[in-house]
């Protein structure tokens, strides 16, 4: 028997180069169904990225229930990363038995829904109605488990509000920042007052102004309206005349973005709950980090992601189990708990263990009951359509280049509609 200890986890999953897709082989091998359930031992292979909250000692009880499965979990660093893999090998047989996917790119994988078996019927309708719909396909067919959503906001550095004349206590924060001009406002105050940046970035409002819009690049029929659509237009000039101002960065991720977490200097975040982890890693040594439970706005969706089966993987019935538990109300908890991924599932709402969940590197925020009542201020779910995920990453490139001066703002925006024009 294969037993637990061991598992492989691997840093990363092998990236390749997005090409053609090989749409082969999409009913599966002879072998599918021969997973755990079916008897005998097998090894099930999970792919996901960043952080889905799935410890070695959460996979391990799914282990020990399930003698002979072991899992083998391997993790991209980015969703970018697993992005590519996925796309190149989708039909090919190479994916694993489980495979994440981001909510971005969701709509672009949802074209190749056949090549991904089906959520069970009996599993339909424990989501959120909005997060079970985006993986529901033309045909009526859910090929998605939801995973976690990251209902918005707002972190802030509670020493540094202080320095500079701004309330403290998160009730009477959360006043400042009901709508998107009274957070440019108060960060333009801050701004004049230290001469600091205020936000850790540009790119974080952008993501909040686009998943505040009905519509943004591709209509509900999937034609293109990026360029001619208003909302658009306007989500680009606020953000380079309003956002990036007060903001320390064009954009996350980079090296001096991670570095200036580190050392606390910027004063505010946009604060999905997956980010929460990301500040307490990142800035182990910053004591004041709080949260403001608003959004400017109302509310507003950033994140979240799914499992799927891929059809041709050699241990489908084996796969969709293993996806189900990871995905159930109560796993959704303990991965809450783990890497701050707000659950999907309606039912988990109920449990004592979110509900009752604080954290004390924030000042000991009810992060749990804050997380719900994000959740259920999202009114907006954009629709996204299958070049989604394209015509935002060059949006957010025209907003670097304008913040760092390498283009003025309207050749940015130029450069933009030209570039989106050939997609």
């Amino acid at each position: 028997m294969i037993t637990r200890t061991a598992r492989r986890t691997a840093s990363g999953v092998a990236v390749l180069a997005v090409g053609a897709l090989a749409l082969t082989a999409c009913g599966g091998s002879d072998d599918s169904s021969d997973g755990g359930s079916a008897g005998g031992d097998v090894e099930l292979t999970v792919a996901t990225f960043n952080d889905f909250g799935y410890t070695d000692e959460l996979l391990a009880e799914y282990e020990d229930s399930h003698p002979g499965v072991t899992i083998v979990h391997n993790r991209a660093a980015t969703s970018d990363d697993a992005r590519a893999n996925f796309f190149q090998k989708l039909g090919s047989g190479g994916l694993s038995d489980i495979e994440g996917v981001e909510v971005d790119w969701l709509p672009e994988m949802m074209q190749y829904s056949d090549l991904l078996a089906e959520v069970p019927s009996d599993l339909q309708g424990r989501w959120l109605d909005w997060k079970e719909q985006a993986a529901t396909d033309a045909d009526d067919r859910l090929v998605a488990y939801g995973t976690d959503i990251g209902p918005e906001a707002v972190c802030y550095r509670e020493s540094l509000f202080e320095e500079a004349g701004l309330p403290t206590d998160p009730d009477e924060v959360a006043g400042l920042f009901t709508t998107w001009d009274d957070l440019f406002a108060t960060g333009q105050k801050y701004v004049d007052e230290t001469d600091k940046p205020f936000l850790d970035s540009a790119s974080s409002v952008l993501q909040a102004l686009i998943n505040q819009q009905d519509e943004t690049f591709e209509a509900s029929d999937d034609s293109v309206i990026a360029t001619e659509n208003p909302a658009v237009r306007e989500v680009y000039d606020t953000v380079v005349e309003k956002a990036a101002p007060i903001s320390a960065f064009p954009d996350q991720w980079s090296e001096d973005w991670y570095a200036a977490m580190a050392n606390g200097e910027f004063a505010a975040a946009m604060c999905p709950p997956w980010f929460l982890g990301i500040i307490q890693g990142e800035a182990p040594d910053i004591t004041d980090w709080r949260i403001a439970n608003v959004f400017p706005g109302g509310g507003g969706n950033w994140g979240g992601s799914y499992l799927t089966v891929p059809a041709d993987g050699k241990n489908v019935e084996a796969a969709q189990e293993l996806a189900d538990w990871l995905t159930s109300p109560e796993t959704q908890v303990k991965a809450f708990q783990n890497a701050g991924t707000f659950p999907s599932q309606v039912d988990a709402y109920e449990s004592e263990e979110l509900t009752g969940y604080t954290n004390d590197y924030f000042g000991g925020a009810e992060v749990g009951n804050i997380g719900i009542e994000r959740a259920a201020a999202v009114e907006v779910e954009p629709y996204k359509g299958p070049k989604y995920f394209q015509f935002r990453d060059a949006l957010n490139d025209a907003i670097t280049r304008a913040f760092n001066g390498t283009d003025s703002a309207e050749d940015s925006w130029d450069s933009w509609v030209d570039e989106v024009s050939s997609f």
